[in-house]
């Protein structure tokens, strides 16, 4: 039992010589230094001819907005999975590629008709804001669910125009 412990003992002393020279097998350079050795030249570098062009700007961010809060000609990068319970909608400049635009907000009451008056609402809004042209339409309904005598019309509906066929649009589609 003896000569087992000392062969413990001395398995764990060379696995820490080991430890303790690896690192003077290096060529003394921190591993954050690798990429570029050192130059004792003081002489500026100068760029070769063939550099290569910087790359493009990014794209501008989608600033996040309440999407009961989106105004006519806001575009969007994504239309809000408001039944999914997203409470934001990813704004744009519309010159930046986006997948729609807001181009009417109407009040509209609240009754078992509502999809109904809100498809006629959009449909009759958008050849005047577009002039023209061939676009899927879709909506957001806020629903304030405020009904009163002085409110009849609590209501908003937020119309959307998308390509028609799925693609990003770039610049706005009113005219």
């Amino acid at each position: 039992m003896r000569f087992g412990s000392i062969r413990s003992w001395t398995i764990a002393a060379l696995f820490c010589v080991i430890l303790a020279v690896l690192p003077a097998c290096g060529d003394g350079r921190n591993v954050h230094d690798a990429q570029s050795p050192t130059s004792s030249s003081t002489k500026p570098s100068t760029p070769s001819a063939a550099t290569t062009p910087p790359p493009p700007p990014k794209a501008a961010v989608a600033a996040p907005e309440n999407w009961f809060d989106l105004e006519v000609g806001d575009c969007l990068t994504a239309v809000p999975q408001i039944d999914l319970g997203e409470v934001t909608a990813p704004v744009v400049d519309c010159a930046e590629a986006h997948r729609a635009e807001v181009y009417r907000r109407a009040p509209l009451e609240v009754n078992a008709a509502t999809a109904d008056v809100a498809d006629k609402t959009c449909a009759d809004a958008i050849g005047p804001y577009t002039g023209g042209g061939r676009y899927a339409v879709t909506y957001l309904i806020d629903s304030n669910q405020d009904r009163t005598a002085d409110n009849p019309l609590p209501s908003t509906v937020i119309c959307l125009l998308q390509s028609a066929d799925g693609s990003a649009l770039t610049g706005s589609a009113r005219r």
